[in-house]
């Protein structure tokens, strides 16, 4: 496992994903987590929970209509909830244990805090529910069934070599200046993306072509509370003021979504500097125009319309009483096991690719011609 939660994520995720109708089916022999997992099937009218985090971006609103509708259509009676706008996960918790008392067959977790559903997911198993984690690995129990996501470590991976590939084309030679960013602490995924990074970053971190210039590189200096973008405004304003007084130049910054990296490049145009190079993620429509402008360099595109739609296939699966397809059953350790999992590969955005990047998306299109 990569640092006790995951490993080898790059060398499985993007390899033979995401052939959706047929991935990787010589893996699903053996896949099911623990005895008493796999489904041995229900009714198709049954309860299916779906407990997603607070709406704090574009993809979990869409996420929560896509979900409703998808399994409506597929036959199921669909409990979508989201948790409240604190930081606490209590909402969570009790809108868990409803979909339980209601005698959800399926529930679909999205976390609000990974560390801190254990209890509920233990009241789901014990009630006969299967758990799919989706987007978000919840961590430090065995009662998870399956995890759903995009290769959350490519993505990062992905995000340190566009922050490289934005520098170097603005300036061919280091050394470069950047600042990074990270997620929230409580969402599991804010690791495994700035490890991602990281490991593009680090070997120029080390040879001095890239340099950090607050020199905060622990991800308990760079993390975001909340993924709220006023936290993000508010260290890009401290650092700019402790670090990039006067003439100093920022070349880049690691953003790890759209919605921080809009609050940083808000942070950067306030103090009248020139906007360096600022990663992202999850192609929220304002980034995407952004980045045909010339202002943000990159994001990530994760098709939402993607994941559910495997989510609910998953679902369907066990409904009928088989094995979900899985491609993955090495790489996510939620450090009480590794939870057999469904990775779909991610896809840098530029604005050199962004045409052929959301070809197929009916809104995202549009912005790009």
């Amino acid at each position: 496992m990569r640092r006790g939660i995951i490993r080898g994520i790059a060398a499985v995720g993007a390899v033979a994903l995401l052939g959706l109708g047929t991935a990787c089916s010589n893996e699903r022999e053996g896949s099911s987590s623990d005895k008493g997992d796999e489904a041995k099937g229900f009714a198709k009218n049954s309860l299916v929970g779906v407990a997603l985090p607070a709406k704090t971006s574009e993809n979990w609103v869409l996420a929560g209509d896509l979900f409703t509708s998808g399994l409506k259509e597929a036959g199921f009676k669909a409990d979508v909830q989201y948790a409240g706008a604190s930081t606490t996960v209590a909402d969570q918790q009790a809108q868990i244990s409803s979909m339980v008392t209601k005698g959800a067959k399926v529930i679909v977790i999205g976390a609000t805090d990974a560390a801190q559903l254990s209890t509920q997911v233990a009241q789901a198993k014990e009630a006969g529910a299967t758990v799919i984690a989706y987007d978000r690995l919840i961590t430090n129990t065995k009662d998870v069934d399956y995890y759903i996501a995009f290769d959350n470590f490519k993505v990062g991976q992905l995000q340190g070599q566009a922050l490289i590939d934005g520098m170097k084309a603005k300036k061919p030679k280091g050394p470069w200046k950047i600042e990074l960013f990270s997620g929230s602490p409580d969402d599991n995924n804010s690791k495994v993306f700035f490890d991602g990074a990281m490991e593009v970053l680090k070997p120029l971190i080390d040879k001095g072509d890239i340099v950090v210039g607050s020199g905060q590189t622990e991800i308990k200096q760079t993390a975001t509370q909340g993924w709220k973008a006023e936290n993000a405004q508010q260290r890009m304003d401290s650092l700019l003021t402790s670090t990039y007084s006067g003439s100093k130049k920022l070349d880049g910054v690691l953003s790890p979504n759209d919605t921080l990296a809009r609050a940083i490049i808000t942070s950067v145009k306030g103090a009248g500097k020139t906007v360096p190079v600022v990663t992202g993620q999850d192609s929220e429509a304002e980034s995407v125009k952004s980045i045909m402008a010339g202002i943000q360099y990159s994001t990530i595109n994760k098709d939402t319309r993607k994941l559910v739609a495997e989510t609910v296939n998953m679902v369907k699966a066990i409904q009928k009483g088989d094995k979900p397809q899985i491609n993955d059953t090495k790489s996510y350790d939620n450090g009480s096991k590794v939870v057999p999992s469904y990775l779909l590969p991610p896809v840098i955005v530029t604005k050199e690719n962004a045409a052929e990047a959301y070809a197929n998306d009916p809104k995202l299109s549009q912005l790009t011609k």
